[in-house]
C-alpha cells in the first residue's frame, strides 16, 4: 500500500482545484480512469463524476463526498476519514462496517469476497 500524493495527471489536477465540472467536461467517455494512491483531502467532491474511476488508495480525510454514486468505482485500500458521505452510493462489494470503521477510524478499505 503506497502513501497518498499529488498525482501528476491533469484531470487529477482540475479535482485538486476543485474544479470538479472540468473534470467531468475532459473525462474519458470510456476506459478506466487511474487515481490511484491520490490526495483528496478535504475536497469538496459532490458532483463528481465518479463513474470508472479507480481510487485504489486514495485518501479522503475529511473530504465531501455526499451524493456521489460510487457503485462502479475502486475503492480497495483508500481512507474515508472523517468524509462526509450521507446519500453517497458505494460498491456492493463493501460493507457498512466496512465503511463506518474507516470513516470513524481511518482504516483502509477492504472489499469483502463473494
Amino acid at each position: 500500500m503506497s502513501q497518498p500524493h499529488q498525482l501528476d495527471s491533469p484531470l487529477y489536477r482540475l479535482i485538486r482545484s476543485e474544479n470538479v465540472a472540468g473534470f467531468n467536461a475532459q473525462k474519458p467517455k470510456e476506459g478506466e480512469i487511474d487515481l490511484s494512491s491520490g490526495d483528496f483531502r478535504g475536497l469538496d467532491l459532490r458532483t463528481l463524476n465518479a463513474d470508472r474511476v479507480r481510487f485504489t488508495d486514495a485518501y479522503f480525510r475529511g473530504a465531501d463526498l455526499r451524493g456521489l454514486d460510487l457503485r462502479n468505482t475502486c475503492l480497495q485500500g483508500a481512507s474515508l476519514a472523517h468524509a462526509q458521505i450521507s446519500g453517497a452510493y458505494f460498491p456492493e462489494e463493501l460493507s457498512a462496517d466496512e465503511i463506518l470503521m474507516s470513516m470513524n477510524f481511518g482504516t483502509r478499505l477492504r472489499y469483502r469476497t463473494k
